[in-house]
């Protein structure tokens, strides 16, 4: 398969984007292709640390070309941010390289206040927003009253396209107590952020076609991980996207047969950022040693991330609903002190086993986890490139997952260096 469409197996927080990095070193295109600022991804390279959160991996690699796709939720302000960092630390942004999707949808200053307003209004049943707009924007795209980007190129017509927005968010902004917001300052910033992103701005999925048809290899980037799914993840604990691998079509503008081989980065234990259920959730010294090691503090919002054994049940249903065909397991060697190693294979509530995460939350946040223990390897794994390199209880627990998620492990990542990973069956083959 020419292409890779990488999404994230678990909640999020898996490593993707030093996994998206180190695949665009061979591919042609990387698409970003669902989500908003709210992702987060960290790259280490020679030791230099670059924190993404719209810009797809690939920026950071030249000769590459990088396009946000219309699946993503655009806070344009974040995007200039973002570039004048990347550009200060050296990466060359140009129009030549970075293409925004023209049918994206805009995030508006009053969407980040909305959400901070229904999140705390929540009070003790908040469900973790990061309150950057993502599910607001989300909400006007589907409510076809939402600006894109497109729109930016006709700031003569944005006066009554916003005057209709606001005559709903205004509303909903000050039953909560919030401040209204007015037409007129809105356009004002628009008008002033335009000149900075309308250079950018083109038909993405013209541009794919284009390149598709070259033969050049896409590199199909997804933000989040699986369970954050708004359709198949923990409901309501969710994001606003969909994050299964078809979203890549759909986010991209390109047909579903052109996707290809489906990567799932897939962390060696299990983190969630917020709040919602986490079975394999652990609150001792083992939880703590696993989020001090993998240093769990989420790159957009520093929030500590929770820590909790592998989850194979939860893993393998993201495989079946997400149409992975292996993973990239990372972070194997944040485990490398542990004398166990714990994987969750399946659940207890109420009574009944599950082998699967079942769509209840009442049921959700009372799942028991059944264990399974193997030994723990006591080795440092950072600089393994070979499998055969590998201690043999680093190797058994890789082939128990496997085992238990029915897809192979493609890829390992031994530390948060570009070149510590092990390839074991090339996904661009």
């Amino acid at each position: 398969m020419s292409n890779i469409t990488i999404v994230g197996s678990q909640w999020g927080d898996e490593g993707k984007g030093k996994i998206a990095d180190w695949l665009a070193s061979r591919a042609d295109i990387v698409v970003r292709f669902q989500g908003g600022h709210n992702a987060g991804h960290t790259l280490v390279i020679d030791g230099k640390v670059y924190k993404l959160h719209l810009l797809p991996s690939g920026i950071v690699r030249p000769g590459k070309l990088s396009i946000i796709g219309n699946g993503v939720v655009i806070d344009p302000w974040a995007l200039t941010t973002e570039i004048s960092e990347l550009r200060h630390q050296g990466v060359n942004i140009t129009p030549a390289n970075l293409l925004v999707s023209e049918n994206a949808p805009l995030i508006l200053p009053l969407h980040g206040a909305l959400d901070r307003a229904r999140e705390e209004a929540r009070g003790n049943q908040k469900i973790g927003t990061t309150g950057r707009g993502i599910g607001p924007a989300y909400e006007d795209k589907v409510g076809r009253r939402g600006l894109r980007v497109c729109d930016l190129a006709h700031l003569d017509t944005l006066r009554a396209k916003l005057d209709a927005m606001l005559a709903h968010h205004n509303a909903l902004l000050q039953s909560m107590g919030a401040s209204a917001f007015q037409a007129e300052d809105l356009v004002a910033a628009l008008k002033d952020i335009t000149p900075q992103i309308l250079p950018f701005v083109g038909s993405s999925w013209q541009m794919l076609e284009k390149m598709q048809s070259s033969g050049k290899k896409i590199l199909f980037e997804g933000a989040q991980g699986m369970m954050l799914d708004v359709d198949h993840g923990t409901y309501p604990f969710v994001t606003s996207s969909n994050i299964v691998a078809a979203q890549a079509a759909i986010g991209a503008g390109i047909g579903a047969d052109k996707i290809g081989y489906v990567l799932g980065i897939t962390k060696a234990y299990t983190t969630r950022v917020g709040s919602g259920p986490f079975p394999t959730e652990l609150t001792d010294e083992v939880g703590e040693t696993l989020g001090k090691i993998g240093h769990e503090f989420g790159t957009t919002t520093g929030r500590k991330r929770r820590c909790g054994w592998f989850d194979a049940v939860q893993v393998r249903q993201a495989v079946k609903t997400g149409g992975i065909h292996g993973i990239a397991l990372t972070k194997l060697d944040v485990m490398d002190t542990l004398e166990e190693v714990k994987i969750c294979i399946g659940y207890e509530c109420r009574g009944k086993k599950y082998d699967y995460l079942p769509a209840s939350q009442d049921l959700q946040a009372e799942l028991k986890p059944i264990y399974e223990a193997l030994s723990g390897w006591q080795q440092p794994l950072k600089g393994v490139r070979k499998f055969n390199e590998l201690p043999d209880n680093a190797k058994k627990y890789i082939h128990r997952i496997e085992a238990l998620i029915g897809v192979p492990a493609a890829v390992i990542s031994t530390s948060p260096e570009r070149e510590d990973t092990v390839l074991v069956q090339d996904p661009f083959q």
